[in-house]
């Protein structure tokens, strides 16, 4: 019986794959499906470009293969969007900014090569905060244009993975790739009601779990990864394993886990945020998940010491090996940044090229990225924990900034912060320290926003990370999709 336009939308990564390794579902039946899709949804800006003719040629190649040849690719048919940043032979490549608007590179990033050596298919290139600088996704490039979030399309989705968030959100694909430098991958899925994982990085080197050297447009080697997203946390596990060749999940009960609560982490939420947390808490708690309250009194002192000026001083010098390496129409930094079309990241880029925070790089560094490492490692170690625990965001997705992308917000009445900070607390420590996050679902405001959840682990222990995601997942469920 033929499957309904319904049906297909439905489907998570992992389903879907099932049907078109099984011949149940043709990838071609499909693929149309959700290109019809995106171009229905285009209001959205969840894309930059979309490959209807490739993505509908490499459908037809997957049901053209015999049964076994289908059932030896982990991912058969399966339809990813991938970042505008990141590097896809044949598709445009522009991170979200005119001066890399329509430049194609010569090969894929080694992680989209492994999708698409295991079967995957890329539909197409998703939108973004212009030059990953920011957490909003509202983009002023004429190509690109503000992405909007699906729940409530007057509102930001997050980012600056924003485009790949929204359309898994909006099953306009079940599964992407993103990038995440502070939150990137998380931020965008908790406002969306997806999934996004920021894999390991730890010093670089073995540490680094994905490798994609001069095939990210970049802003921070030090920071810098790109991540899988989607609906489930099991698909996410999917896309890992393939990136990385990586196993099956470990075998993992909810009952006795020992998860952290860090204090400062819980601090200031939008009182929503705080009922839906606190709810799934109290959900994991019956299942037998055991909650340990961490001080952690150091952690946003030691994260604010390192953050800014590792960004800040490496995006010149790492933009501008991307931009050599890679034979961009553009050769400097200074004229990438003269055809910025985001205030916003127009004002960073300054900072940028004037190495505002260059005095303060050595010291971030060398002494205060070790040190936050080791306080990481040492709270993990002391309290015997699993992972950490906390909101991804301390406040649901918030009205689209169409003057400067990124201003103030204000939580629950109080003085108006910084959008960028607000958004980026809870989720820098990860980034900065080099551990993997993975932002899941946890439920829906009061308003009707989704709220997310982030899970962060020890270095190293990204599948068993992902294995408490997905049993969190199977305690908590997933959240109604948007009516679009």
């Amino acid at each position: 019986m033929p499957w309904t336009v319904d049906e297909q939308l439905a489907l998570s990564a992992t389903q879907a794959v099932a049907a078109i390794q099984s011949g149940r579902l043709a990838a071609a039946d499909y693929m149309g499906t959700l290109l019809a899709r995106a171009a229905a949804l285009s209001s959205l800006n969840a894309l930059t470009t979309l490959d209807l003719p490739g993505a509908l040629a490499a459908a037809r190649r997957i049901d053209a293969l015999p049964a076994s040849a289908k059932a030896q690719l982990a991912l058969a048919g399966l339809p990813v969007v991938v970042k505008d940043n990141i590097n896809t032979a044949g598709l445009q490549t522009s991170a979200g900014t005119p001066a890399l608007e329509g430049f194609v590179p010569s090969t894929n990033a080694p992680s989209v090569q492994r999708l698409i050596d295991a079967g995957a298919i890329v539909l197409g290139k998703a939108n973004m905060h212009e030059l990953a600088f920011g957490i909003t996704s509202t983009n002023f490039a004429t190509h690109a244009g503000p992405v909007r979030n699906p729940y409530d399309p007057s509102l930001i989705p997050g980012g600056s993975s924003g485009g790949t968030a929204v359309a898994i959100a909006a099953r306009i694909a079940p599964a992407g790739l993103g990038t995440d430098t502070g939150g990137s991958t998380r931020i965008p899925a908790a406002l969306t009601g997806t999934a996004g994982f920021r894999p390991s990085v730890g010093n670089g080197g073995a540490e680094r779990r994905y490798h994609d050297p001069d095939a990210v447009v970049p802003i921070s080697h030090t920071r810098d990864t790109v991540g899988p997203m989607a609906r489930t946390v099991a698909d996410l596990a999917l896309l890992d394993g393939v990136i990385t060749s990586a196993g099956a999940l470990p075998a993992l009960a909810l009952s006795g886990l020992r998860i952290g609560l860090p204090a400062p982490l819980w601090d200031g939420l939008e009182r929503q945020v705080d009922d839906v947390a606190r709810a799934a808490l109290v959900r994991l708690e019956a299942a037998g998940v055991v909650f340990v309250p961490v001080a952690m009194s150091e952690l946003e002192q030691l994260n604010a010491m390192v953050g800014g000026p590792v960004a800040i001083h490496e995006a010149r010098a790492d933009v501008l090996a991307w931009l050599v390496a890679n034979h961009a129409p553009v050769s400097t930094v200074a004229e990438l940044a003269a055809r910025i079309a985001s205030p916003d990241v127009r004002a960073i880029y300054d900072s940028v090229l004037a190495d505002a925070l260059g005095a303060q790089y050595a010291a971030a560094l060398n002494h205060w990225r070790p040190r936050l490492q080791q306080y990481m490692a040492a709270t993990f170690a002391a309290e015997r924990l699993d992972a950490l625990l906390f909101p991804t965001t301390r406040l649901t997705a918030v009205p689209i900034d169409d003057v400067s992308g990124s201003s103030t917000v204000s939580i629950d009445g109080a003085p108006p912060i910084d959008t960028m900070e607000a958004f980026l607390r809870n989720t820098d420590p990860a980034s900065t320290s080099g551990i993997p996050g993975l932002s899941l679902p946890a439920g829906m405001s009061a308003s009707g926003l989704p709220v997310g959840l982030e899970l962060d682990g020890p270095l190293g222990s990204d599948r068993r990370l992902l294995a408490i995601g997905v049993a969190f997942e199977q305690c908590l469920g997933g959240l109604p999709a948007p009516v679009l």
